[in-house]
């Protein structure tokens, strides 16, 4: 996974549990041919992540990333804004 954050330790303890909890999801869209890759972690928390594999494209990736690893990752950890998907 690649990321980018800013580097304070508040935000480096944020961007482990984002990591972890993003690791923790992978193997149920791994089941399904899918997966994704942690691209950026941006300054207000909102989490950018690269849909692959059968999720790339796929009709209810949207569903998916926002009823699947957005609320998963929002009870995890709070503070997190969104999580969308980019190319």
């Amino acid at each position: 996974m690649t990321t980018e954050s800013n580097g304070n330790a508040e935000n480096n303890g944020l961007h482990a549990q984002i990591t972890e909890t993003l690791m923790s999801i992978r193997p149920s869209l791994q089941s399904h041919g899918g997966d994704l890759e942690l691209v950026e972690i941006t300054d207000d928390l909102t989490v950018k992540v690269k849909l692959q594999g059968a999720c790339h494209g796929c009709p209810g990736a949207r569903a998916t990333l926002k009823n699947g690893v957005e609320r998963v990752l929002k009870e995890r950890v709070p503070m997190v804004k969104e999580v969308i998907a980019v190319n």
